[in-house]
C-alpha cells in the first residue's frame, strides 16, 4: 500500500502532505456542516501552504463541489426547492455572462463590496420580502455566479442571503446553501478544464478529500442538530462576519 500511494499522487506532492490535506478536508467539512460556513476558506488557507500555486484554485473548487454536494444529499429533505428552482437559471446566466464578458474587475473593490453586503445581511435590518423572493433570488444568483468566476469569494454572501430567506432556520439554511453552492461550483469544472488544467493528475487526491469530507459533514450535521436555531444564528453571523473582515483586510492590503 505504501508503494502504491505515491503512484496515485502528483509528482510534486509527498504522501504525508496528501494525508494532511485529506484530514483537513474532513475537519473543514465538519466546520461548515456545523456552523453553516467557514470551512471552505479554512481549507483554501491550508492548501495554499502545501500545494503548487497553479493547482490550488481548481482542486479546491472540485473538492468544495464534492463537499457541498455531500452536504446537500445528507440534508435533502430540508432543501427549499423553490429557492433552488430560481437559483439554478441564475447560475447558468451568470456563468454564461462571465464566459462572454472578458472584463477585468477591480478585485479590491469587489471584495470590499461583498464584505459590506455580508455585514448588512447579518447585522442590518431584515431586507424586504420582495428581495428574497423569486426575482431577488434569480438576481442574487446571476450576480454571485458571475463574480465567483473572477473573485471566488461569493460563498459567504450567498450564505448570508439564504439565511435571511430561510428565517434563520438552521437545517433549511445549511441544506439550501449547500445545494446552491453545488450548482455554483459546477461551471468552474468546465472553466478550469477549458483553461487547460489537467484534473487527472489530482483525481485520486480529490476523491480521497471528498470522501473524507463526507465523513466530516456527517459529524458536523450531528452537531448542528444539537443546536437551537438561535444559537446557530448567532454562530453563523459570527463566522460570516469574520469572513467579511478577512475580505476587508485583503482589499485594504492592496491599497497599502
Amino acid at each position: 500500500m505504501s508503494e502504491l500511494l505515491p503512484l496515485l499522487l502528483p509528482d510534486n506532492l509527498a504522501p504525508h502532505w496528501a494525508l494532511i490535506l485529506i484530514l483537513a478536508a474532513a475537519l473543514t467539512s465538519a466546520v461548515t456542516a456545523a456552523m453553516g460556513a467557514g470551512g471552505g476558506v479554512m481549507l483554501l488557507a491550508i492548501m495554499a501552504l502545501i500545494m503548487p500555486a497553479a493547482a490550488i484554485i481548481p482542486v479546491h473548487g472540485m473538492v468544495q463541489l464534492g463537499s457541498n454536494a455531500n452536504r446537500a444529499l445528507m440534508t435533502w429533505r430540508h432543501i427549499n426547492m423553490r429557492v433552488i428552482a430560481w437559483f439554478f437559471p441564475g447560475v447558468v446566466l451568470g456563468a454564461l455572462a462571465a464566459s462572454l464578458l472578458l472584463v477585468r474587475l477591480p478585485l479590491a473593490v469587489v471584495q470590499l463590496s461583498i464584505a459590506l453586503f455580508i455585514l448588512l445581511l447579518c447585522w442590518g435590518p431584515a431586507i424586504p420580502k420582495v428581495a428574497t423572493g423569486p426575482v431577488g433570488t434569480l438576481l442574487a444568483s446571476v450576480i454571485t455566479s458571475f463574480l465567483s468566476l473572477f473573485v471566488g469569494a461569493t460563498g459567504p454572501l450567498v450564505a448570508a442571503f439564504i439565511k435571511q430567506q430561510q428565517a434563520h432556520q438552521r437545517l433549511q439554511t445549511v441544506a439550501t446553501f449547500a445545494a446552491a453552492m453545488s450548482l455554483q461550483h459546477l461551471p468552474k469544472a468546465f472553466a478550469f478544464s477549458a483553461a487547460g488544467f489537467i484534473f487527472y493528475d489530482w483525481l485520486a487526491l480529490m476523491a480521497a478529500m471528498i470522501a473524507a469530507g463526507a465523513l466530516g459533514t456527517w459529524l458536523g450535521l450531528h452537531l448542528l442538530k444539537r443546536m437551537s436555531d438561535t444559537h446557530f444564528g448567532r454562530l453563523f453571523n459570527l463566522v460570516l462576519s469574520l469572513l467579511a473582515a478577512r475580505l476587508i483586510w485583503e482589499a485594504a492590503s492592496t491599497w497599502w
